[in-house]
């Protein structure tokens, strides 16, 4: 089923699509989780080109968990167009299948603004999320492997299904910057566990770490939305008292020789 069999609207010519990508810092996909505010600007950014020189403009993100996915962002009107930027207002166009609508296409020109009527026939109705996408199903401990900005996105939308579990363990964790390609061995038990620790990162960048704290220039967290990615080396049951997981700590230090890297311990 193609999108033009629920969806078909009479003036092609009055939209543009924009397939919005990975722009060397940021996924668009985790941008729209964490701040509707911040998608907006995608809309409004004006290159040199005057790409969105049509009324209306067919918002996609790239879903990139999944190659040729796209999630709806909506769709947007051209209000003015400025020289810095386009001043934009999003429609009620399509409206109840923002954050739903999940296409695929095999799209993959360099042009990410293309004209609707030269994509609509690839775009395909791949699912209708039952909710707006929040972030990715909690995969299980021993697959956890997520960037600072999807942690940022999971933390302010409160996603139970992370919480739940990553709060009734205790556990070691790797913080890697990609950057730097330096790591960092950390540690968390007692109450709220893992997800309590984490939380901290996606509030402040740096989670009170001693060697993380300069790389936070801005309260933005840039930095860290750029760079930061996370995983689980291990889990115990929350019980588990201090002394244990900080011998682990150490045993993971040790063997990672991250105390020439990031840890300070």
């Amino acid at each position: 089923m193609l999108i033009e069999d629920i969806w078909n609207p009479s003036e092609l010519e009055d939209y543009k699509v924009h397939f919005a990508r990975w722009n060397q810092l940021h996924q668009p996909l985790d941008v729209w989780v964490r701040s509707r505010a911040e998608w907006e600007t995608w809309q409004e950014y004006r290159p040199t080109n005057n790409d969105f020189n049509r009324p209306k403009i067919f918002s996609l993100m790239s879903f990139y968990h999944e190659p040729g996915a796209w999630l709806f962002g909506g769709v947007y009107r051209v209000k003015d167009r400025l020289l810095d930027r386009y001043v934009i207002e999003l429609t009620d166009e399509l409206a109840p299948f923002i954050g739903r609508l999940k296409l695929s296409s095999s799209y993959k020109e360099r042009q990410s603004r293309p004209k609707l009527e030269g994509v609509l026939g690839q775009l395909v109705l791949k699912e209708v999320l039952a909710e707006p996408y929040t972030g990715r199903h909690f995969p299980g401990f021993e697959e956890i492997d997520i960037s600072f900005e999807e942690l940022e996105a999971l933390v302010l939308n409160g996603r139970a299904d992370w919480r739940s579990p990553l709060s009734s363990v205790a556990g070691i964790y790797l913080l890697t910057d990609t950057k730097t390609n330096k790591r960092y061995v950390g540690s968390a038990w007692g109450e709220g566990g893992v997800w309590s620790r984490w939380t901290s990162y996606a509030q402040n960048g740096h989670g009170g770490n001693v060697a993380l704290v300069p790389l936070i220039q801005t309260e933005n967290l840039d930095y860290c939305r750029a760079n930061f990615r996370f995983t689980l080396l291990e889990h115990r049951p929350g019980i588990v008292g201090k002394d244990v997981i900080e011998a682990r700590e150490a045993h993971w230090k040790r063997i990672l020789f991250t105390r020439l890297e990031l840890n300070r311990n």
